[in-house]
């Protein structure tokens, strides 16, 4: 079993993501997303997503525990700006501690 780390935000939401990853799931993450017509906007979008896909197992929302991989994305998807932000910030921070391979 992949070991966690739980993340709570200010409102008591917990986003539990893995503290690993494979070698073959890093170098997917390196690799240029989209096209050369891709926009700047639209490659940094995916490669959250792409992060936020690889890393999260669980996302409690007000009592509510998600764990399936195509609900959790629906969920960060639908996501309000401020959730958005927190959670790109909670993944920076996670992949800076914990996996140094992907700064």
């Amino acid at each position: 079993m992949v070991p966690t780390h739980d993340y709570a935000d200010a409102e008591g939401n917990v986003l539990t993501l893995r503290a690993e990853l494979s070698t073959g799931t890093i170098a997917k993450l390196r690799e240029p997303v989209g096209s050369a017509a891709t926009s700047p906007e639209d490659a940094w979008q995916r490669r959250s997503e792409l992060l936020f896909e690889r890393l999260a197992v669980r996302w409690e929302i007000a009592g509510l525990p998600l764990t399936d991989q195509k609900l959790l994305l629906g969920r960060y998807r639908m996501a309000d700006e401020a959730m958005r932000g927190w959670v790109r910030r909670t993944l920076a921070e996670h992949v800076e501690r914990h996996i140094p391979e992907l700064r």
